[in-house]
């Protein structure tokens, strides 16, 4: 089989080098890719929202299968786009993809289907916002109704705060036409899991589960990132946990997407609130997350082929995922002053060592080659995942996998899987 992976980032290489791993496969594109993705993969530089462009490739290679990583494809389309080329693709379409594209729509499907989630209104114009925000109870969540790369959401503990969010968010724009609606949400408190699922428009089959560190800083000061860390699986995410997670939340919202004439086929993420009142969906995700990716797809054992072929054929219930029984931990090496403002182009040394360990994984997330050495070129710019019998022994490996690595203005946080 030929594959093309669309997207370049640490996710995509995650899935390709589990995508490798499948006696089917004996070739992988990736477009755009990155360094590392390059050493597995024929990398060609088109961007992810060129859809003629990247199905020319695929209908030109002769490609049996796409799978699609990042979302801002997704929500345009591009899987509807690639089907009617006549090309195999994994992910869902674009009227189901909007299960992550807005959250007003998720949190009124949550709400006419009686999923749990948290307390919430919508609005378009922000004087009723405003209006609405001086008798709410603090604090408060705001998020854009649309994607912001996972920093369209702010925790606003008073008014002024909140007043100042609503201003960044629908008036000053910060995320553009995302910020045309605002979803005002309720607070909740509980610890975060992240479960990945498999779906294929009627039957869903979950992963792993998974932890993330969102904040830029250690004890989760700072501002909020596309994550800076994780690990897997969560002690949190217990049997009573899932069992109400698998009646009340995960296949009710399969059912209620099929119901609305949009049935979903692809990577349906979880993102979960286990507060005092039972688990509740903080978002959903209509792909896998990165870096949760990076601690899942190391640990499962099924050739991932089988199990997206399964999705896309409708024949999910057929497949048992099966996942090892180590843990995962992956520490992000970021650029100093990631999110905000930071430098690329520093060349990294030290790959070798990963060389012939099973167990250690260095994954490009943002970093390419010029002039025959690898640079950064991204805020997140690897992810070191290690395999252990338990947290903290893939914990203390991850981090020593850490030291091998290096490159001007390295920045990771040190307390990366530290369960308090």
């Amino acid at each position: 089989m030929k594959v093309l992976i669309v997207g370049g980032g640490g996710r995509e290489h995650a899935i390709a080098a589990a995508v490798r791993k499948s006696p089917r496969v004996d070739k992988i594109y990736c477009a755009p890719g990155n360094a590392g993705i390059a050493k597995i993969a024929e990398c060609i530089p088109i961007g992810v929202m060129d859809f003629e462009a990247l199905a020319d490739l695929a209908v030109e290679k002769k490609v049996d299968l796409a799978i699609i990583g990042p979302d801002d494809p997704l929500v345009g389309g591009i899987v509807d786009a690639f089907e009617k080329r006549g090309i195999r693709t994994f992910g869902p379409r674009k009227n189901a993809a909007i299960l992550e594209g807005s959250k007003a729509f998720s949190k009124d499907l949550m709400k006419k289907y009686g999923i749990p989630t948290a307390a919430y209104e919508k609005f378009d114009d922000p004087g009723a916002a405003l209006a609405y925000l001086k008798t709410a109870k603090f604090p408060i969540v705001l998020k854009a109704d649309g994607l912001a790369l996972g920093k369209g959401v702010l925790i606003c503990n008073t008014y002024e705060e909140a007043e100042a969010g609503i201003g960044t968010i629908m008036i000053d724009k910060k995320f553009g036409a995302s910020g045309n609606t605002v979803v005002i949400e309720e607070f909740m408190t509980g610890r975060e899991v992240s479960v990945l699922s498999f779906v294929d428009g009627k039957t869903i089959k979950t992963m792993s589960s998974a932890q993330d560190h969102k904040r830029a800083k250690d004890n989760d000061q700072g501002l909020n990132t596309g994550g800076m860390g994780n690990f897997s699986p969560s002690p949190f995410y217990t049997k009573e946990v899932d069992e109400f997670c698998q009646k009340n939340i995960y296949q009710a919202t399969v059912d209620a997407m099929a119901a609305e004439g949009r049935p979903f086929t692809g990577v349906i993420f979880f993102g979960l609130m286990l507060t005092g009142d039972g688990p509740k969906v903080l978002e959903f995700n209509a792909r896998f997350g990165d870096p949760e990716a990076q601690v899942v797809l190391p640990r499962m054992k099924n050739d991932i082929i089988n199990v997206m072929l399964a999705c896309i054929d409708g024949k999910l219930a057929d497949v048992r995922l099966d996942f090892s029984d180590e843990a995962a931990v992956c520490v992000v090496l970021a650029s100093d002053g990631y999110p905000e403002h930071y430098e690329k182009g520093f060349p990294i040394s030290g790959f070798e060592a990963f060389d012939g360990k099973e167990d250690y994984f260095c994954f490009h997330a943002g970093t390419k080659e010029e002039g025959g050495k690898i640079v950064t070129n991204g805020g997140r710019v690897l992810g070191i995942t290690a395999l252990g019998k338990d947290i903290a022994e893939a914990r203390a490996k991850a981090y020593e996998a850490t030291e091998w690595v290096n490159f001007e203005n390295k920045y990771m946080r040190t307390d990366i899987a530290l369960i308090r």
